[in-house]
């Protein structure tokens, strides 16, 4: 039975990793990430768990010693934010191409610079083609969710892949939130132990991690670390059905909110996805044919569904957390326009670039998104695609 709880994002992503009880955790604070440890440490001292608790002396080391316990067969987590990522982007790239199922919680706060500690996703949609699984919570419950399903989709062995869960740093991370909770001996059920095929201390069949890739075998193991992200989709859909199950809340790669006749859409990720709803719902009343797709998983990219969703769509705006400095559009974008591009009946698309660095986004600010989709549907007419908003005017 469910448990009614009031928790932050941070401490729900920690009570689920102390449900879940991993082998190692090897932990460097940073700013919004720096209580997911910090709950655990206590956890740790208060014997609830029997995790070994690493503290080391940088996030490259941090993660590089869950690198090391995972070739080992053990189970390994940790957490980050912003330049903490950053400062990880060789062993990410690292954990990939070995095929390491570390699941990392990361509470996505602006890069430098200049120095900003608020939220946008200009960290993990930096280190979107590191070979990462990606997955984004709307709210404190949603994150809750993808974490606990988040090891078994890395786990498996179709998979073999790390995994980000994704939260808003301090919206998500600090918010306190009804949320509900999964008893201890359910949660562990359903994620069960982690027991790999081969790993660097199993006597009956030495391997060896982390070897020299020659061009006669590099580019067959980078295929096969591609086939692996393709086979995750089928992975991400099974453990989110056996969730539904066992828990009662189901997941998608992506989620339609009044996409069935809609006109006008917009995809987004994150938080702002609440606040967009709430603005499709007040346009609804008035007669408007709005909708919204929210991206839970980025990586793998939710192609076909996107594409499928937006088949009926007159005008759609993509909503970019972060700048790609393409000149052109951010990352979503870019893999939305992507998603769409076979379409024989393809909607006209803009990109909006909003909340940098912790810039509010608003229900006037969505209307008036929602507004300008109204006008390019009545006109056939694009005058700008790459679009930034809610930022002061220029002199």
């Amino acid at each position: 039975m469910s448990i009614r709880d009031r928790l932050s994002g941070n401490e729900a992503i920690a009570t689920a990793m102390r449900q879940i009880n991993p082998d190692v955790f090897a932990m460097f604070p940073i700013t919004p990430s720096t209580e997911i440890p910090q709950y655990f440490a206590q956890y740790v001292a208060d014997g609830k768990v029997d995790t070994e608790f690493i503290c080391v002396e940088s996030e490259h080391s941090s993660l590089s010693a869950c690198l090391g316990a995972e070739a080992a067969g053990c189970r390994a987590i940790t957490a980050t934010s912003s330049a903490g990522l950053s400062f990880m982007n060789e062993i990410l790239y690292v954990a990939g191409s070995l095929r390491l199922p570390v699941v990392l919680a990361v509470a996505c706060r602006a890069l430098t610079g200049p120095i900003n500690i608020n939220h946008d996703y200009s960290d993990s949609m930096a280190e979107r083609d590191s070979g990462f699984i990606q997955l984004y919570g709307e709210n404190n419950q949603e994150v809750y969710d993808n974490y606990l399903m988040a090891h078994r989709i890395a786990e498996h062995p179709d998979v073999r892949l790390p995994l980000m869960v994704c939260e808003d740093g301090f919206i998500t991370s600090h918010a306190i939130e009804n949320i509900e909770i999964e008893e201890d001996e359910k949660v562990k059920n359903f994620v069960g132990e982690y027991n790999p095929e081969n790993y660097l201390l199993k006597k009956e069949n030495p391997l060896a991690v982390g070897p020299y890739g020659v061009s006669g075998y590099y580019m067959e193991a980078r295929v096969a670390q591609a086939e692996a992200m393709k086979n995750a989709r089928k992975v991400i859909y099974d453990v989110a059905d056996d969730f539904y199950k066992t828990f009662g809340r189901k997941y998608g790669m992506i989620e339609e909110y009044m996409m069935d006749d809609a006109e006008l859409a917009m995809v987004i990720m994150g938080s702002s996805a609440g606040t967009a709803k709430a603005t499709v719902d007040m346009l609804r009343k008035e007669g408007i044919r709005a909708g919204l797709i929210k991206v839970r998983v980025f990586r793998p990219f939710p192609a076909e569904e996107i594409a499928k969703a937006l088949s009926g769509v007159k005008a759609v705006a993509v909503m970019d957390k972060s700048e790609g400095f393409s000149a052109c559009g951010g990352p979503l974008f870019a893999e939305t326009a992507g998603a769409i591009i076979n379409m024989d009946n393809r909607p006209k698309m803009v990109d909006i670039v909003y909340g940098l660095g912790g810039r509010d986004f608003t229900v006037d600010a969505a209307r008036s998104v929602y507004e300008k989709l109204a006008d390019i549907a009545a006109t056939g007419k694009v005058d700008q695609t790459y679009i930034h908003m809610g930022q002061r005017e220029r002199v």
